[in-house]
C-alpha cells in the first residue's frame, strides 16, 4: 500500500530514521526504512499516523503482517511488540557487547525470536557499528 509523502516524512521523524523493532538507523543500514503497518490493513489497521512506523527491510520481512510470536520460555503465543504504545527499553536491552538484541518480557522474547533482530548479518554489522560509535543510538 502506497504511504503518501508527507505521511512518510512525518513517520520518519517521528521515529527518528531508525526502525522501531531493532533500533538500526537508515543511516547504518543504508537502505530507506520500510513503513510498516503496526495493525496489517487486513486486521482493520489504518494508513495513518498511529499505525505506522518505520522498520528495517529485515524486520519488515520477518514480521510481515504477523502481531503474535512465541514466547521461548513459554511457548505462548504473545502479541509483539507494538512500537507506538510501549517503550523499547521496557523489553528489550542490549547484550554486554551492544550488538545483540536481549528481550526483558515475554512480548520482547517473542518479538527477537519472530522478527529475528539476533540474526548473523545484523549482529556482524552492529559490531562494526559499535566499533565505529555509531551503535547503539540513543532510545
Amino acid at each position: 500500500m502506497s504511504v503518501p509523502k508527507k505521511l512518510r516524512q512525518l513517520v520518519s521523524e517521528r521515529d527518528k530514521h531508525r526502525c522501531a523493532y531493532c533500533l538500526t538507523t537508515e543511516q547504518n543500514c543504508g537502505l530507506r526504512m520500510h513503513i510498516d503497518h503496526i495493525i496489517p490493513t487486513f486486521a482493520g489497521g489504518k494508513t495513518n499516523l498511529d499505525n505506522l512506523c518505520l522498520a528495517c527491510f529485515s524486520c519488515n520481512v520477518y514480521k510481515g503482517a504477523k502481531q503474535t510470536g512465541i514466547d521461548p520460555y513459554t511457548n505462548k503465543t504473545i502479541a509483539i511488540f507494538q512500537p507506538l504504545k510501549q517503550k523499547w527499553s521496557d523489553h528489550f536491552t542490549w547484550d554486554e557487547n551492544k550488538t545483540k538484541i536481549i528481550g526483558l518480557t515475554a512480548c520482547g522474547r517473542a518479538t527477537v525470536q519472530l522478527l529475528k533482530l539476533n540474526n548473523s548479518t545484523v549482529v556482524k554489522a552492529r559490531r562494526r557499528w559499535v566499533s565505529a560509535g555509531w551503535h547503539p543510538p540513543n532510545e
